[in-house]
């Protein structure tokens, strides 16, 4: 089995290493993970994740 190669966040700042990290193993899902706890490592499929961001997005807007 291979190693994930994880990526730090675009949106992540700072050095004080809390950091978002994606991997995009084979097999079709998305892993993330802060760098502070890399064990905890959240799987999600892309269409889920999708819907999470746009809810997400739609609830900060201002109304």
């Amino acid at each position: 089995m291979c190693k994930p190669a994880w990526r730090k966040s675009s949106y992540s700042v700072g050095a004080e290493g809390s950091c978002v990290e994606v991997s995009l193993p084979p097999g079709g899902l998305i892993r993330l993970r802060e760098s502070d706890d890399p064990a905890v490592v959240l799987a999600v499929r892309p269409a889920a994740l999708a819907a999470l961001l746009r809810t997400v997005k739609a609830a900060a807007r201002p109304r």
